[in-house]
């Protein structure tokens, strides 16, 4: 690229046109449906992502002879929520030490734990110079954060690739562990069946998800799923009936999105979205709503509005690995945390982010921290891995 590279400071996204965002985003390229045009434009318009709510957009857009080369989706942060790279002990001992942990800057997508690319680039550039659109949008990353006085700069659900051009210029890589299912056999093939997937269990097991799966049977429920224009708009408030029934569960939780940020979801998003519902007769009693690209499934918001034992593991585990087999789906991930997911056939899986604190000896104190965890979750990360089905 011969061209001058110049990249610049948004604050919506709504400043760049939809079809130029998007076709940064491909899915061969590890992008995926969190952050598109209209998924962050419905954070936006509904209020989710503003100073009001600790997440103020500054995307960064890269251009070339004028024409959009490279976007990184940022937000300056005043708190660490809804980030789920847990740092909050960082935060403290920043404190602690008389030191600013907050304002920050994250290049992520926001309330989404999940893997892709975050520096986007337009799949015509060749291998080199898409990673120096890269490099320049983190050095843009770098300078705006120090311009205004940010505490520093966070790089979130990356890919490998990203990490490692992130660590060139400074930045030190933190490793934490998902679990996600691989539509995979002992062979690497594909499933035939959810009993073939199950099979791999031991006895003891295998009978236990059988028995949970029989009472939500017993209990006269049925699970269905919906995707593209099955989703209907009827099909919008109990969608998000069942995130605010989780949030409201938890002392920690708090309600980000409204259920107008649902109805924009349906407008912008429906080719993506995967609704599986549980229902009781004419009853909607439970639900999670997914968004999927490619071959790539990824676990949102569910909840349920009825009292039904087993109902999650059949909504959000079960039923939504026999679909992901009938359908071909390769890697469902269904959200952060959770490790009794390993007893249901979920394997630990690596993520990745990156930090850079501006004061050097906090920064220092965090690289080695970061690097004493990852050595210890690495050896977990294997461990557990083989101890999930029978050898």
């Amino acid at each position: 690229m011969n061209e001058a590279l110049v990249v610049t400071v948004h604050a919506s996204v709504a400043e760049v046109d939809r079809a130029t965002w998007d076709a940064l985003c491909t899915s061969d390229s590890g992008a995926n449906p969190f952050v598109r045009h209209g998924f962050l434009s419905a954070l936006e318009d509904a209020g989710a992502i503003t100073r009001a709510t600790g997440w103020t957009p500054r995307y960064l857009v890269a251009r070339a002879a004028g024409r959009v080369v490279g976007i990184a989706p940022a937000f300056i942060k005043t708190h660490s929520m809804g980030e789920f790279v847990y740092d909050w002990a960082w935060a403290d001992a920043a404190q602690r030490a008389g030191l600013r942990y907050y304002p920050k800057l994250v290049i992520a997508s926001p309330f989404s734990p999940v893997t892709g690319r975050r520096l986007l680039v337009s799949p015509e550039l060749d291998e080199g110079v898409a990673r120096g659109v890269r490099r320049a949008l983190l050095e843009a990353a770098l300078e705006y954060a120090a311009n205004e006085k940010l505490a520093g700069v966070h790089l979130l659900f990356a890919l490998e690739d990203e990490i490692r051009l992130a660590e060139k210029v400074g930045f030190c890589h933190r490793l934490g562990a998902q679990y996600h299912w691989e539509n995979s056999d002992a062979t690497g093939a594909p499933y035939a069946d959810f009993e073939a997937f199950i099979a791999r269990f031991p006895s003891k097991r295998r009978n236990q998800i059988r028995r949970e799966r029989r009472r939500v049977q017993e209990a006269g429920v049925e699970v269905r799923h919906y995707v593209g224009e099955q989703v209907e708009d009827r099909f919008i408030a109990p969608a998000f009936a069942f995130y605010g029934a989780t949030v409201d569960r938890y002392v920690w939780g708090r309600r980000y999105l409204d259920e107008r940020f649902f109805e924009l979801l349906w407008q912008r998003m429906r080719p993506f979205i995967h609704l599986t519902l549980a229902w009781r007769g004419d009853t909607i009693v439970g639900g999670t709503l997914d968004l999927q690209e490619g071959q790539r499934r990824w676990g949102r918001y569910w909840g349920a509005l009825a009292d039904i034992d087993s109902l999650h593991f059949e909504v959000c585990e079960y039923g939504a690995i026999e679909d992901c087999i009938e359908t071909g789906v390769g890697v469902f991930e269904a959200g952060a945390g959770g490790e009794h997911k390993l007893a249901r056939g979920f394997l630990p899986s690596p993520t990745h982010s990156a930090h850079l604190l501006f004061e050097p000896r906090f920064q220092a104190s965090i690289a080695e921290f970061c690097a004493h965890e990852a050595d210890a979750l690495a050896h977990r990360i294997v461990s557990l891995r083989d101890e999930v089905f029978v050898r």
